[in-house]
């Protein structure tokens, strides 16, 4: 989930159509589990196929990552490695609430409380190695590249927009700010109109943050950011008990870092927070990955999609002859542009 600082932070809106052409790095298991949050039947059951696999990941990322391409969006997905130890506490804690929404949500539905339901099922998302190795497999025959981050994804992805690599990273997460992406997207993969558990309709719009208009707007620097962050807990810390965003901005503005904070004696620094510093600003990265974008597979798709998990096959050649469509249009106006 990440640090919520969202009451900080305002996005300004924008369409898919003036993304056209520009290159994204895109945070996977966030962009995932939303799809396997979101991705599911009016009780709270997964999609899945006659086998019993479940596969809102591969509904979700075909049907969405197609349409972002059908805008001429060169997306690139970016996976997560193995995380931080300090991570370890916030990964139990979810797989806690996962498991206790899981048994939650069935007795809702022995009680034929469909609404508890979907709320609960969402909670209980689960992403397995199969899940990950399936999603990769996907995008790859999508002609859409992946890379394997050393450890957070969000980190890589930060390192490849500063890089120059990729124009934007697109995450949920405010951490990927926390990390140096200079420019984030949000609700890139969302956009539309979006059913919510409460079964309530929500037109979504992507917005994009510019870290430096962020760090210029809360005047602090991308370290008092970071260090205003551990202060309201992240996934590797819990947080001072009482401080949220607001105060939080107030007392580093104030103080200027968490060691001046301390030095007061008024609030109890989180132990360790050199080590979580450490892991924002100079986080693991690696320079082994290729953007490569190419064409699809289009029959590599059918068989994994259609074959192996029944997808309907007229759905699936309907999306492949817009990519085919978008794929052309794209070469054409390369041809253009160089001719």
């Amino acid at each position: 989930m990440g640090v919520d600082i969202s009451a900080l932070l305002r996005g300004k809106p924008v369409r898919l159509e003036d993304l056209t052409g520009r290159t994204v790095a895109i945070d996977a298991f966030n962009t995932i589990y939303q799809f396997l949050s979101s991705i599911r039947q009016p009780d709270g059951t997964p999609l899945m196929d006659r086998d019993g696999r479940v596969t809102s990941h591969l509904s979700g990322l075909f049907y969405r990552t197609s349409s972002l391409m059908q805008f001429g969006l060169r997306p690139a997905f970016v996976f997560d490695g193995a995380p931080p130890e300090l991570k370890r506490k916030t990964i139990e804690a979810r797989r806690a609430i996962r498991e206790e929404a899981e048994k939650e949500w069935k007795l809702a539905l022995e009680r034929g409380d469909q609404k508890r339901a979907l709320s609960l099922a969402s909670r209980s998302s689960r992403l397995d190695k199969d899940m990950i190795s399936e999603s990769k497999s996907l995008l790859r025959l999508m002609g859409v590249p992946t890379i394997d981050a050393p450890s957070e994804g969000e980190a890589q992805m930060a390192y490849m927009v500063q890089k120059g690599d990729v124009w934007a990273g697109a995450s949920q997460d405010f951490d990927a700010l926390l990390f140096g992406t200079t420019t984030l997207l949000r609700n890139l993969t969302l956009a539309g109109r979006r059913r919510l558990p409460s079964g309530k309709f929500q037109d979504v719009v992507p917005e994009i943050l510019k870290l430096g208009d962020v760090l210029s707007a809360l005047e602090v620097t991308r370290e008092q950011l970071v260090d205003m962050a551990i202060l309201i807990g992240t996934d590797f810390n819990d947080g001072v008990h009482g401080i949220g965003p607001k105060r939080a901005l107030v007392s580093i503005k104030r103080s200027g870092s968490l060691e001046s904070l301390a030095s007061e004696g008024k609030v109890e620094i989180p132990s360790g927070y050199e080590d979580i510093r450490k892991i924002f600003l100079d986080p693991p990265t690696t320079d082994e990955y290729i953007l490569d974008w190419r064409m699809m597979d289009a029959e590599g798709i059918r068989r994994l999609m259609c074959d192996m998990h029944g997808f309907s096959v007229d759905r699936i050649d309907t999306i492949l002859g817009k990519l085919d469509l978008a794929e052309r249009s794209s070469h054409q106006r390369c041809l253009d542009q160089w001719g």
